[in-house]
C-alpha cells in the first residue's frame, strides 16, 4: 500500500444501461424536442446567411 503508483488510473467501467421502454408521454416529448431543435438549427441558418443586419460590431469614436 504504497502512496506512489505508476501511470494514471483506468476509470471504472460504466455498466451497460439497458433499453428504456418509452410510453406515449416520453415518445410525444422527445418527438417535440426533436422538432424545436430542428427549426432552431433553421433559424440559424438563415441568420448566418444574411450576415450581421447593422454591422455594429465595435464603434468607433470620432475623437483622438
Amino acid at each position: 500500500m504504497s502512496s506512489k503508483q505508476g501511470g494514471k488510473l483506468k476509470p471504472l467501467k460504466q455498466p451497460k444501461s439497458d433499453k428504456k421502454e418509452y410510453d406515449e408521454h416520453d415518445l410525444a416529448n422527445l418527438q417535440k424536442k426533436k422538432e424545436e431543435e430542428k427549426a432552431l438549427k433553421e433559424l440559424r441558418a438563415k441568420a448566418q446567411q444574411k450576415g450581421s443586419l447593422s454591422g455594429a460590431g465595435l464603434k468607433k469614436s470620432g475623437k483622438k
